[in-house]
């Protein structure tokens, strides 16, 4: 199992250095951000993906459903980056 996951992992590598070219040639890149940024999420790389989220909002700041997904990621983000030794308060009790 763990073989399979390395190969997947490595053609998503691959996929996305193939979006990387296509991106540079490209005049209007939001389907291939969009895509990089779901290959990055696949991958658990959630700050390359909310950068590629956050370059298709300032190209089209309307686009809803980028919207949802950037504020899902920086929610994984935060609680993924919580250092539960620092404070006995994991459960992040405003009252402890």
């Amino acid at each position: 199992m763990d073989r399979n996951n390395n190969m997947e992992k490595k053609e998503i590598q691959e996929l996305i250095q193939t979006i990387n070219k296509d991106i540079d040639k490209a005049d209007n890149s939001i389907d291939l951000l969009y895509e990089r940024a779901a290959l990055f999420t696949k991958l658990q790389e959630h700050s390359k993906a909310i950068n590629d989220y956050i370059a298709i909002l300032e190209i089209n700041p309307s686009y809803k459903d980028v919207v949802v997904k950037l504020d899902m990621l920086k929610t994984i983000v935060k609680f993924v980056n919580t250092d539960i030794y620092a404070s006995t308060n994991t459960n992040m009790d405003p009252w402890m």
